[in-house]
């Protein structure tokens, strides 16, 4: 396999949007989102077989910092989760990832590479020089009745749902960059309580809602309580069969409310009456088990040009970790 770049000016994106293994990150109002705020450069290559059809497609962006250029699909701290590869059933995502390698170490002559592909499991790619960071992450079936759906929650989630009704919960969807002003504030809370700081400020979520919002795939919902002040807001996005806790917050005051089950329980439902039939939890959290969802696990894959330059990625994410930890005790 070889993979081909292309001008982004002339994908075709509702033929790669049709994908059966297509998720929102990998569309392009997302690939643009992540270049706006990350200020990267868009790579969408065709993945050809060895007779030069193209029988998938590879979804990327590159960065440059330190003076290194670093191949994300997608890099920590985007916003985003996963990426990679969208393949013709049977083709091979090893195969395919020895081609990336290629041509990032190649023809994009990049010091580093990452990449987080929902359909790559860590056997498939051993051998191959990566570096592997360990994912646990929850989804939920939505493919079945919706009162099944909810006898599946455990019965704290039940009773949560059931108590914001009964206290006047309202949950409404919402629209425009200013939704950010109602979320963020509410963010910040959700990290004060845990001396910690958010990993992004409010410009990012203008960022993401300017450019998904339009395109339907972006669900922004917020709570009222009975006397219309919002307390819990959560973002949604979704596409094909797959819909994704993105982020959530709400003020600590008015938790007791139980507005956050309302708020996500609502957007499984409305996920679900638009054809989708996966809820991806957004990562391994305790409090995320009340959703009844089953396991997944897969890899954070990394590897490097030399030593030094995997080093240095190593001492950065650590620094930025260290940052976050210093805001959140300054806010505190």
């Amino acid at each position: 396999m070889i993979l081909e770049r292309l001008d982004t000016r002339e994908v075709d994106w509702d033929l790669l949007d049709a994908f059966h293994d297509r998720v929102v990150f990998q569309t392009r109002q997302w690939v643009e989102f992540i270049a706006d705020s990350q200020t990267a450069e868009p790579i969408i290559a065709a993945v050809n077989d060895g007779g030069g059809r193209p029988i998938g497609y590879f979804t990327g962006l590159l960065v440059r910092r330190y003076g290194l250029s670093l191949l994300g699909s997608p890099l920590p701290g985007w916003t985003t989760s996963f990426l990679g590869f969208n393949l013709e059933p049977g083709v091979s995502r090893r195969a395919a990832t020895e081609a990336l390698l290629e041509f990032a170490f190649g023809e994009l002559r990049c010091a580093h590479l990452e990449l987080r592909d929902r359909n790559l499991p860590a056997a498939e790619v051993e051998g191959l020089g990566f570096d592997a960071t360990p994912w646990r992450g929850l989804e939920v079936d939505l493919d079945r009745p919706e009162d099944e759906i909810f006898a599946s929650f455990k019965s704290e989630c039940r009773t949560a749902i059931r108590k914001a009704d009964k206290q006047g919960v309202v949950v409404e969807e919402a629209e425009g960059p200013g939704f950010a002003d109602e979320f963020y504030p509410q963010l910040v809370d959700v990290f004060e309580k845990q001396s910690l700081a958010p990993p992004y400020d409010a410009e990012r979520i203008r960022t993401l809602i300017r450019h998904v919002h339009p395109s339907g795939r972006l669900l922004l919902l917020r709570a009222r309580d009975a006397g219309g002040r919002c307390v819990a807001t959560g973002i949604f996005p979704a596409l094909n069969r797959s819909m994704h806790f993105l982020a959530g917050a709400s003020w600590r005051d008015a938790q007791r409310l139980r507005p956050n089950e309302a708020l996500t329980w609502h957007a499984m439902r409305h996920w679900r009456e638009r054809g989708i039939r996966v809820c991806d939890l957004g990562g391994y959290m305790d409090y995320k088990r009340k959703y009844g969802g089953e396991e997944v696990h897969l890899p954070f894959l990394r590897r490097s040009r030399s030593a030094p330059v995997a080093a240095l990625r190593g001492v950065a994410r650590a620094a930025f970790d260290a940052r976050q930890r210093l805001r959140g005790r300054l806010r505190s």
